[in-house]
């Protein structure tokens, strides 16, 4: 007798979920293989034709929250931007204090220590022994009435043709006059740390140390633009940063990191000029309201309480 195995004849996994899946499950086994095995623009493009399907049909209610505010997203992205007003709406009641979106913004802007766009408030309410948390996530508001550009002596911080407050680093000299104007403290220095300087250099329980300077020093793409991390002016250290609504995805018909990663989809994101998009009728609702709004700073971020 040969020691020799015998090849094998087929596709060996196609067997093996044959026998899982039994005879009923085999068609839609092998259907999602085939997709699995093409190749990614095909997977694309077939993922993207079943959903503008699932949209224009009756079925479109049972659309995730998500590719719902995606193609809404893409619908605006074909108008003017003046004709566009881009609002978020954050439902705390939904809110579990994960702080997912905060680590998502700080991995899609590759954040420093101590500069943090969106962090998540704990918030503890009632009278005791009647008491509960309540978490709270604070972007910045994007202002309709922002008081940050109207004290930059430099103009480097303005609202943008999409209605969103941005920076510009170029512009930007550190003096820090926005900061203290912004009553939402939405706006963080970035003094050019990073998280591996103060470990000690060369202990060899350090697996990869370097590996991970190199990535904290790597450019990091806010506004569409790659900024280098090496202080010689093209680069935010020494600026003022703050969050910007993630343009540079929505630009590309993505939504911000944060409201993808919220795993109990309480962060909406859409243009609320179009009254059929999800944000503007969560915004119309009786149990909505923003963030010292006395101020009259108008602000863009609606909460859901």
């Amino acid at each position: 007798m040969s020691d020799t195995p015998k090849k094998a004849t087929g596709n060996p996994r196609r067997g093996f979920l044959r026998a899982l899946a039994g005879a009923s499950g085999a068609a839609a086994v092998f259907a999602t293989l085939d997709r699995l095995e093409a190749s990614p623009d095909t997977v694309i493009a077939a993922y993207e034709q079943q959903i503008q399907a699932q949209a224009a049909s009756a079925d479109a209610a049972s659309l995730d929250v998500l590719e719902r505010m995606r193609q809404e997203l893409l619908r605006a992205l074909q108008k003017p931007a003046s004709q566009r007003h881009w609002v978020m709406v954050i439902d705390l009641r939904r809110c579990i204090g994960c702080h997912a979106c905060t680590i998502a913004c700080v991995a899609e802007n590759k954040l420093p220590p101590g500069v943090v766009y969106r962090p998540v408030l704990d918030e503890e309410i009632g009278t005791y022994p009647n008491v509960t948390r309540r978490f709270l996530p604070r972007p910045c508001m994007q202002c309709d009435n922002p008081p940050c550009t109207t004290v930059c002596p430099v103009n480097a911080t303005y609202k943008n043709e999409d209605g969103v407050v941005v920076i510009d680093y170029n512009q930007c000299i550190g003096c820090r006059y926005c900061i203290t104007a912004c009553p939402y403290a939405a706006r963080t220095f970035d003094f050019g740390y990073t998280y591996t300087e103060a470990t000690a250099q060369g202990t060899p329980f350090l697996l990869g140390q370097e590996r991970a300077d190199d990535y904290e020093r790597a450019a990091n793409n806010e506004y569409g633009v790659d900024w280098e991390r090496n202080g010689t002016g093209e680069s935010p250290i020494g600026n003022v940063r703050k969050c910007h609504f993630c343009l540079h995805r929505i630009k590309a018909g993505m939504l911000p990191s944060c409201v993808t990663t919220c795993v109990g989809r309480a962060t909406l994101f859409g243009d609320a000029n179009d009254p059929d998009t999800l944000v503007a009728r969560m915004i119309a609702r009786p149990n909505v309201m923003r963030l010292k709004e006395e101020l009259g700073t108008k602000p863009r971020v609606f909460y859901l309480l």
